[in-house]
């Protein structure tokens, strides 16, 4: 079996090349690298910018009522709502507490025709309320782009990670 095809040899020779060049030490360094690099990551912080569509409401819609998931403020949301769980749509339920990290959805109010600046808190403490989920996701992103997702839970940072529900906090009229 001397005659070796011309993809055995180099496949040979670049083998032979790369282990000249490089060493076990040089791999484990760059592994313990990539590692540390990677349990870095989530401590990064996170500004969730989010680049929503204004969402408009086609007729016949609850868009004015904070009860049901076609309201205009809720745009962005992903989760449910805490007007179903003993809160309202900008205060948490009793027992929970606000999340210290919102993502931001930009929503246009089809009532006065205004695009408003909406922060979204997910509310944490207690387990899932399960009553009124709502997703409506205009304008997010996939999951690589964590500070952009809205399928996370934000219950990071603060008492309990724990899941409740989402409310949706009126910021400021976009410009």
């Amino acid at each position: 079996m001397k005659d070796n095809s011309w993809f055995d040899k180099w496949f040979e020779n670049s083998s032979r090349t790369f282990a000249a060049r490089s060493s076990r030490r040089s791999f484990l360094a760059r592994l313990g690298v990539a590692m540390a690099g990677a349990a870095a990551l989530p401590l990064l912080p996170v500004a969730r910018l989010g680049r929503v569509e204004a969402a408009e409401a086609a007729p016949g819609q609850a868009w004015n009522d904070p009860k049901a998931c076609d309201y205009w403020a809720y745009c962005a949301t992903d989760g449910w709502l805490c007007t179903a769980c003993g809160g309202t749509s900008s205060k948490c339920p009793p027992g929970t507490e606000l999340s210290p990290i919102a993502w931001v959805g930009t929503c246009k109010n089809p009532g006065d025709g205004k695009s408003y600046v909406v922060a979204y808190h997910d509310c944490c403490g207690k387990s899932q309320c399960e009553y009124a989920y709502c997703n409506r996701n205009e304008g997010d992103l996939p999951r690589y782009r964590a500070q952009r997702s809205n399928a996370i839970t934000w219950c990071f940072g603060g008492v309990s990670s724990t899941y409740n529900c989402t409310i949706s906090r009126l910021m400021s009229v976009a410009k």
